[in-house]
């Protein structure tokens, strides 16, 4: 397997089962449809399903310049997706509501388009709904340039998925997000601005 061009690791802070990957500027949520059960996105935003309601989590990102091969067994995570995704402005990074997050590269460094997100996630079963204070999940991301697809799931395997999948048995839904939670991501999406003297 090619070597990452960019790979860091650190924690990230969930809020309401979620963190996002996001172009700067970009919080409002796609309609709720977890069809693979852990990852859901439209241009500019995506949405990674946590089992944790709130607290931290494990967080490793590498970034690659083409497609990444599966290393060995997928068993070694409870679920694995490839999931396409696409930045508008090139600059999309992991998001998340408290104030602190730790030195991930940016996703899309080869600048605005689409990328292909392979996101593998353990331990989502073991604190389902909780607030935590230390990490009890853990997640990679995957990152390269990549032409729209649709999912690859390559394990699917935990209760957490699986219950987010059970509620996209019938066609799409048009829901948004609870109207406190986008005001929420939306305050937080705007306090990073202003930090950032955007």
């Amino acid at each position: 397997m090619s070597e990452p061009v960019a790979r860091a690791s650190g924690q990230v802070r969930v809020e309401y089962h979620a963190f996002h990957l996001a172009d700067a500027g970009e919080h409002t949520q796609p309609p709720f449809h977890p069809e693979n059960g852990l990852i859901f996105s439209r241009p500019g935003l995506a949405v990674v399903l946590a089992g944790v309601n709130s607290g931290p989590v494990d967080m490793t990102v590498e970034i690659y310049r083409g497609a990444v091969a599966l290393p060995g067994p997928a068993e070694t995570w409870d679920e694995v997706v490839d999931h396409s995704i696409e930045s508008l402005t090139g600059d999309m990074r992991v998001t998340a509501m408290m104030d602190a997050l730790p030195e991930l590269p940016v996703l899309t460094p080869f600048g605005p388009g689409p990328y292909r997100a392979r996101v593998h996630a353990s331990g989502r079963d073991r604190a389902h709904d909780a607030h935590v204070t230390d990490p009890v999940e853990a997640f990679l991301l995957q990152i390269w340039p990549g032409q729209r697809e649709p999912d690859l799931i390559h394990r699917h395997s935990d209760r957490c998925g699986r219950s987010m999948r059970r509620t996209t048995q019938t066609p799409p839904y048009q829901v948004a997000a609870p109207e406190p939670v986008e005001e929420a991501w939306r305050r937080a999406a705007d306090a990073r601005l202003r930090r950032r003297g955007t």
